[in-house]
């Protein structure tokens, strides 16, 4: 018996950007959130910045990362903004709760308080501050969209998507982020896989470097660009939102992009690997590595195993 549905929209482009499997809108527009931090490291990377902060491959690739909040993201924050000669009252991007149940717990019980080196964005914002520090600018408000380091980053968006006017929100951690359509997104991705741009090259070789740091423990992003060592790279965002781009033989550089409709993140997972599997993307060996995203458990306040989210492709 089915209780609950999550619909999504995804669409799958070949290396010359035929569309070889889509479901629901694939010209829906909707909001990239974190899924666009490798692209928005590029502008920094391509700026000098990272460079002139002296920024290691491990940093770089937290700068990509939407984090669980575990220890060793803390600390590389931490030094990411020492660095820079900085300190967390420059970041703009606010302060939350770890993703991590362990390190939730670990706080808790410490009585620390939390800081925006908890935020998963941080080091994202570690990347900003490190734009504005080599564009010699004022870092107050550096996530204003009127911002130099905005501008940059804006600027360097519109030339890898060759568009010119794009819609924008504010996102969680309070920066500027464009709408845009899924097809779009699996463009953009296509991108970073296309050695076109090295600043981007840069970028997916860190996060390929050092998975864990892209999420942390039981995170999609991080299971994933570790198993497929090199042959893609996946980065999710808030409300259900992922890219994803990856070499095949079939189809060449393929890029992905998927959104489930209602936001639930519990079904990004699934609809991930629904999507992998259907277009016979992954091999048996990485399809074992990837098993426990093919079927979420859900278990009740007693730990009994009382269903599971799947995820079906109905007339793709």
């Amino acid at each position: 018996m089915i209780e609950s549905y999550h619909n999504d929209n995804a669409i799958a482009i070949d290396e010359d950007g035929k569309t070889i499997m889509s479901t629901g809108n694939p010209d829906l527009a909707t909001y990239i959130r974190s899924s666009l931090k490798p692209f928005q490291a590029s502008a920094v990377i391509a700026e000098g910045a990272t460079e002139a902060a002296g920024f290691s491959n491990k940093e770089v690739a937290l700068m990509c990362a939407s984090h669980n909040g575990e220890t060793v993201h803390i600390e590389t924050a931490k030094n990411m903004i020492k660095k820079l000669g900085f300190n967390e009252s420059h970041y703009e991007c606010g302060s939350h709760a770890p993703h991590d149940k362990d390190a939730r717990e670990k706080i808790r019980k410490s009585m620390q308080k939390l800081s925006a080196f908890h935020n998963n964005c941080s080091g994202k914002h570690s990347g900003m501050l490190a734009l504005a520090k080599k564009l010699n600018v004022e870092t107050k408000g550096y996530t204003k969209i009127e911002h130099p380091v905005q501008k940059t980053i804006f600027k360097q968006l519109k030339r890898i998507m060759g568009q010119r006017n794009v819609s924008y929100g504010i996102d969680g951690c309070s920066a500027p982020t464009p709408f845009l359509s899924l097809k779009t997104i699996a463009a953009l991705f296509q991108s970073l896989g296309s050695e076109k741009y090295p600043e981007l090259t840069k970028a997916y070789e860190c996060m390929v470097e050092y998975p864990y740091l892209i999420g942390g423990k039981n995170r999609f992003d991080t299971d994933f660009n570790k198993t497929l060592n090199g042959r893609a790279v996946s980065k999710a965002g808030g409300e259900a939102i992922r890219g994803i781009v990856i070499k095949t033989n079939k189809y060449g550089l393929m890029g992905i992009a998927i959104k489930i409709v209602d936001g639930n993140q519990r079904a990004i997972g699934v609809a991930t690997m629904a999507t992998l599997t259907h277009l016979n993307l992954l091999n048996q060996s990485e399809k074992s590595h990837l098993i426990q995203h093919i079927s979420k458990p859900i278990y009740n306040h007693r730990n009994i195993h009382i269903g599971d989210i799947e995820a079906e492709i109905i007339n793709p």
